[in-house]
């Protein structure tokens, strides 16, 4: 199964991954996520260690069932041949109605399918307590992710959809 796009990745492309990563895990449909990995994909998640679609699978079910309306935004940060390096932040709250902002790093890395055969994730979860009303604090001197969310506003659909993405400044490991 093809998976596009696919490696060697070029700035377009990667960021068009990075989009189509973006706006699966936004939908929190589990079984869709895992399709994009390969049957046997390696995940470090912070302290976790998963490895096949039914482990990844599992950990999303566990996930979203704590980390209630979860918005991401990712980030392409640099990309060559088949990997891709990303930042995110996402929002989401718990049961009891209060909001946490999450950000981090992932290391992709593709097969010649274009699906994810390794995803490491660094993150720091709830750094500070979040509003529910989007993301308000300025958090980056860049035009690009933290931008992104310091704009975000508060509609009936809880977040509203940010696009097109603003200009990037791409690496490339060279």
């Amino acid at each position: 199964m093809n998976r596009p796009p696919l490696p060697p990745f070029t700035a377009e492309t990667a960021a068009q991954k990075v989009r189509i990563a973006e706006d699966a895990w936004n939908t929190r449909d589990r079984a869709r996520v895992a399709l994009a990995y390969t049957p046997d994909s390696r995940w470090r998640n912070r302290v976790e260690f998963l490895q096949g679609r039914d482990e990844i699978e599992a950990f999303l079910t566990r996930k979203w069932s704590r980390e209630l309306d979860y918005r991401l935004i990712k980030e392409l940060w640099a990309f060559r041949e088949n990997r891709i390096a990303v930042r995110f932040a996402y929002e989401w709250r718990d049961d009891s109605g209060h909001w946490f902002r999450s950000y981090g790093n992932e290391n992709w890395e593709f097969d010649e399918n274009g699906l994810m055969r390794v995803r490491i994730a660094s993150m720091r979860a709830r750094i500070e307590e979040a509003t529910g009303e989007g993301f308000k604090r300025f958090l980056s001197s860049d035009d690009g992710l933290f931008d992104r969310m310091r704009n975000l506003q508060h509609s009936g659909s809880r977040y509203p959809t940010c696009r097109p993405y603003p200009s990037h400044r791409y690496l490339s490991w060279r």
